[in-house]
């Protein structure tokens, strides 16, 4: 059993992009989400790389997460005929901070404008040190969650 434990936090200016080891862009989509479902099913694409992800729809900072590789020509055609609209578009920057790797999120498309940074982390209690670009933590708003954002996406705010 895979549990992540995450915190996500809106981002502030542009001062991370000058630390950003590498990017890489992303295409998923859900095929299963819902307010009264127990998860999400999420494929995703990144480069000639693809897989298929379940995820708990527990709350707050640790949740169940499942993935799996699978092939590209497959998630491509379920992103094209078994996803929601729209599908989630972004660039994802990692950024090294105080002996962690951030996760800078960039999205695009009808969620263009919206910047997140999220960090894993060993256990719930661990210590963590804000850079000076992390604003506002979001981890317990729903509607900064990717399965969200394809029901409820940023521009329509």
């Amino acid at each position: 059993m895979a549990t992540e434990i995450e915190r996500k936090f809106l981002v502030v200016g542009d001062g991370w992009r000058a630390q950003a080891v590498r990017s890489e862009t992303f295409r998923q989509g859900y095929i299963a989400t819902g307010e009264h479902s127990r998860g999400s099913v999420r494929v995703r694409v990144s480069g000639q790389r693809a897989w298929l992800n379940l995820k708990s729809a527990t709350r707050g900072i640790s949740r169940l997460e499942f993935e799996y590789p699978i092939p590209l020509e497959d998630a491509d055609q379920i992103l094209d005929s078994l996803c929601e609209s729209p599908i989630i578009d972004k660039t994802r920057h990692y950024v090294p901070f105080a002996g962690r790797t951030w996760e800078v999120d960039v999205f695009e498309g009808e969620n263009a404008g919206l910047v997140i940074a999220e960090v894993e982390l060993e256990t719930e209690n661990a210590s963590l040190s804000l850079p000076e670009w992390v604003g506002n933590e979001v981890t317990d708003d729903l509607r900064y969650y990717n399965a969200c954002l394809v029901k409820h996406p940023f521009s329509t705010w």
